[in-house]
C-alpha cells in the first residue's frame, strides 16, 4: 500500500507518519511538506511543496497512491474566517480533487474535530467551516473518512506547533492516563489515531464515513499483527 501525508510535520501528522512507517504493509510513504523533514527512511519519500490549492507541478507524484492522510490544518484562535477557510477547506478540497483524479479508488481520511457541525448552524466558526468541509469531501465519489477525535494526547515525539498548546500537552501529560479512565469517550492519542487512519483504509468505504473517539480507539485496537520494533524513536 502506497500512503500520501499532508501536515506530517504537525503533531497529528507525526502519528499518521509513525504508523505506516511502522507497518511493513505499507510500501511506501509520501509526505506532502513546504520545507523537508528532519527524517530519512528507506520507505519515506518527501514532496516539496508549497502552494495547497494547486498540485499541477507535481500531479506526476500523485499516481498510484491507495490512501491520503490528510492532517494538515492550523488552530482556529487569532485567525479571521477567511483565512481559516484558505487552510481547512481550500487546501483540503484543492488535494481532495488532485488526488482522486489522479486515483479513482483512493481512501482519503480528513482529521476534523469533536464539535465539528455539519449543519452550518453552530456559533463557533471554526466548526461551521470543518463541517462544510466535511460535507464537501462527503460527496465526492470517494472513499471518504471524517475523523472527529476529542482530546489528543501527544506521545512517541509528536509536539504541536502551537505554543500555548503545547505548553498544555506538556502541563497533562501526567495526567492522561487518569483522563483516559475518565472520559475514555472524549481522549486519544496520535499513535492511536494514525493506527486507526491505517485500520480504516481497509474498510474500502463500508461502515460509518464520520469517525468519533471511540470509534478511533476501537479501530486502532484492532490493527492486524503486532507492530515491528520502531525505525525512529
Amino acid at each position: 500500500m502506497r500512503v500520501i501525508v499532508f501536515g506530517a510535520s504537525g503533531m497529528v501528522g507525526h502519528g499518521a507518519l509513525r504508523a505506516c512507517l511502522l507497518d511493513e504493509a505499507v510500501t511506501e510513504v509520501l509526505a506532502v511538506v513546504r520545507s523537508p523533514l528532519p527524517l530519512e527512511h528507506p520507505r519515506l519519500r518527501q514532496i516539496i511543496h508549497t502552494d495547497f490549492t494547486g498540485y499541477t507541478a507535481v500531479q506526476d507524484q500523485l499516481k498510484g497512491l491507495d490512501a491520503c492522510f490528510f492532517c494538515l490544518g492550523v488552530s482556529a484562535v487569532g485567525r479571521g474566517e477567511e483565512e481559516y477557510t484558505r487552510v481547512t477547506y481550500d487546501y483540503t478540497l484543492a488535494a481532495a480533487r488532485a488526488l482522486h483524479a489522479a486515483n479513482p479508488s483512493l481512501t482519503f481520511v480528513y482529521v476534523s474535530g469533536e464539535g465539528t457541525d455539519s449543519t452550518g448552524k453552530s456559533r463557533q466558526m471554526w466548526a461551521r467551516v470543518k463541517g462544510r468541509t466535511e460535507n464537501d469531501l462527503l460527496a465526492m465519489p470517494m472513499h471518504a473518512y471524517m475523523f472527529r477525535p476529542g482530546y489528543i494526547q501527544p506521545v512517541s515525539g509528536a509536539t504541536s506547533r502551537t505554543p500555548v498548546y503545547r505548553a498544555l500537552y506538556r502541563a497533562t501529560a501526567s495526567l492522561y492516563p487518569l483522563l483516559r479512565r475518565a472520559f475514555p469517550r472524549h481522549v486519544t492519542t496520535t499513535d492511536t489515531v494514525g493506527y486507526a487512519m491505517l485500520a480504516v483504509t481497509r474498510l474500502k468505504g463500508a461502515g460509518p464515513a464520520v469517525l468519533h473517539n471511540p470509534d478511533i480507539n476501537r479501530l486502532a485496537a484492532v490493527r492486524p499483527g503486532k507492530a515491528p520494533k520502531p525505525p525512529y524513536s
